[in-house]
């Protein structure tokens, strides 16, 4: 009789009444990577335990500081003492700070030493939404030009040379930031420093690597006055 009524009874996969039993899923539907930790038979305890030296539980969200974090509003100047007080200090344009970051970046990617008017030009190009970009593009004067002069003027460098995370600044793109800041204050505009300025401090190093590519790429004087007056006025916001 209990035969019979064993008989009748429905039939169930061993996966699926051993996880139903025991409470735990199956070896087969166990993610691959802990497939590895499954259980193991110990020999002198005769019962399962499951080894997991190995097996680290990390977040799948890590937590990261904000891009915003770590972006400042100033960039580096060589005279802060000039300055009566921080809140004196004119602040750059969120589109200036990524073009700084970018230059760095790309001054890297070179492989190059310092970060000089040439990668703030780059990163300029590379950051690609503010008014100097675009009327860098509209002029002809493309990323991948300005890569090319600048590997012209100063060569590849080493391939075997790790520059560092953030290249210093060169002497003349210091300069460049510099006038960038001074010309703004001279304006009388209360407003933030934006990627015009920058790239008409880079224009105003006749002797920089960034000035030279721009001119043999055609940008001139009439040129620099002409993205002046655009960038020009209280009202121009550029980010």
């Amino acid at each position: 009789m209990a035969a019979h009524s064993l008989a009748n009874l429905p039939w169930m996969p061993p996966a699926f009444t051993e996880s139903k039993l025991h409470g735990t899923r199956p070896k087969s539907l166990l993610p691959h990577s802990l497939k590895h930790y499954s259980s193991r038979k110990t020999s002198w305890l005769g019962s399962s335990t499951t080894h997991m030296a190995n097996f680290s539980v990390q977040s799948s969200n890590p937590a990261r500081r904000p891009i915003s974090a770590t972006a400042l509003s100033s960039l580096p100047t060589a005279n802060p003492e000039r300055f009566a007080s921080i809140e004196k200090v004119p602040k750059w344009s969120w589109r200036a700070i990524k073009a700084f970051s970018m230059a760095e970046l790309e001054a890297r990617k070179l492989k190059y030493a310092n970060t000089g008017t040439e990668a703030l030009l780059l990163g300029i190009l590379i950051e690609g939404t503010s008014l100097a970009a675009k009327y860098l593009w509209k002029n002809g004067i493309t990323l991948l030009k300005v890569r090319e002069e600048t590997i012209k003027l100063l060569g590849k460098a080493d391939m075997y040379f790790f520059p560092p995370e953030q290249p210093p600044l060169t002497e003349s793109g210091q300069r460049a930031l510099d006038w960038a800041v001074d010309h703004k204050l001279k304006s009388g505009d209360s407003g933030e420093i934006t990627t015009s300025d920058l790239l008409l401090g880079i224009w105003s190093e006749v002797e920089s690597p960034g000035h030279k590519i721009l001119a043999a790429l055609g940008f001139s004087d009439e040129k620099a006055k002409e993205l002046e007056s655009l960038s020009s006025g209280p009202e121009f916001l550029d980010g």
